[in-house]
């Protein structure tokens, strides 16, 4: 049966680096996350095919897209096509996101 109601626990986790964790849940066409980075943790530069779009909950970040430095802070929120290449630099407290990636992220799927 489907699980219509999740909690965290529910959810696939990710530790893609040290100080990073992504809890991740999935629809039909969407991935919605959970990430978690402790301070000063760095994401390198990469790009995607999938839409992303994001909210910051708690904490502060540099997000550097296409080349280009964005300071991010709690309440805002980012929206990026696909394959555009991007970075994160949290700042010095515990940073926490929720994003939605569309179409889903494969390589966010449990593995069997």
């Amino acid at each position: 049966m489907f699980q219509y109601i999740l909690n965290q626990e529910d959810c696939v986790r990710i530790d893609p680096a040290p100080g990073q964790v992504i809890f991740a849940a999935e629809c039909e066409k969407t991935t919605l996350t959970i990430m978690e980075f402790e301070p000063h943790t760095v994401t390198p530069e990469h790009s995607h095919p999938h839409e992303q779009v994001g909210y910051l909950i708690e904490g502060e970040a540099e997000y550097v897209i296409e080349g280009k430095t964005y300071p991010v802070r709690a309440g805002q929120m980012w929206r990026l096509p696909g394959n555009v290449p991007h970075q994160v630099k949290v700042g010095d407290r515990p940073m926490r996101v929720v994003e939605v990636f569309c179409p889903v992220r494969e390589d966010f799927r449990a593995k069997d």
